[in-house]
């Protein structure tokens, strides 16, 4: 445990939350590596998170579990500390709880991101610039056998960003003649988007959009390969809780693509 009084003057003073798990450990390297920032907690994901305020943490990078994201948000804003997530199950009327926290602490900021990589970012947005000149769409994920959740947070708010791009452009409903699928071979619907989750020994995470019109397809994919990948994106939310109170979903805006 750091001692505040100790701090390195000018660095951000960042605890991990969940820093046992895989993400997690890569983000304590990535924090330690990082010439403006500074370790000074680590603790487990269903752990007391006393030591962050004793530890005079400023930011929290939070990889944990559904069932305990919510109190971990919580916590970290009544006790002054900013929060940076990537916890799957974000969405919808949770978010709205955070915002009515961040209404309570509006000088506080929490990140919320379904994916870190720049790559997954900027596919999600292409295929939603995409959605309105094909006909049909649908969406494709993978990643390792331990995730505990499908779809994951990624596609299904890729679905939904599809979603309202076709909608906005007049679209009707993706073309299927399905009408029996007992075992669910189409996959999840989200919003009318199919979504496809594969979980394979030897994936990351991978996001691939598949748009077609009579005569032609188009294939959008990004493939993490190391968890490395995700560390620039987590680095850069850590940075921007300086500068963006309030809650910022995703990272598109903080990578300035408009």
């Amino acid at each position: 445990m750091s001692d505040p009084s100790k701090a390195v003057p000018g660095h951000l003073r960042v605890g991990v939350i969940g820093a046992r798990g895989r993400m997690g450990a890569q983000t304590c390297q990535a924090v330690q590596d990082a010439g403006d920032l500074e370790l000074v907690a680590e603790v487990g994901g269903r752990a007391s998170l006393t030591p962050l305020v004793e530890a005079g943490v400023q930011v929290a990078v939070e990889f944990t579990h559904p069932d305990v994201v919510m109190d971990n948000l919580r916590f970290c804003l009544e006790n002054g500390i900013d929060v940076v997530t990537g916890t799957s199950g974000l969405l919808g009327p949770r978010l709205e709880v955070v915002r009515g926290w961040l209404a309570d602490h509006p000088e506080r900021s929490v990140v919320v991101a379904p994916n870190f990589a720049v790559g997954a970012v900027l596919t999600a947005r292409f295929a939603r610039q995409a959605a309105r000149f094909f006909e049909s769409v649908e969406v494709i994920e993978r990643h390792h056998a331990g995730k505990i959740d499908a779809p994951s947070f990624t596609a299904i708010s890729a679905a939904r960003e599809i979603a309202r791009a076709r909608a906005d452009a007049g679209l009707g409903p993706v073309p299927d003649a399905t009408t029996s699928d007992p075992d669910g071979a189409r996959g999840a619907d989200v919003d009318g988007i199919a979504v496809h989750a594969v979980r394979m020994p030897g994936m990351v995470a991978h996001l691939e959009v598949v748009l077609g019109s009579s005569g032609e397809t188009l294939t959008l994919r990004h493939d993490s390969l190391h968890r490395s990948s995700f560390m620039p994106g987590v680095l850069l939310a850590v940075r921007a809780t300086t500068r963006r109170p309030g809650l910022t979903v995703g990272l598109e805006s903080l990578l300035e693509l408009d």
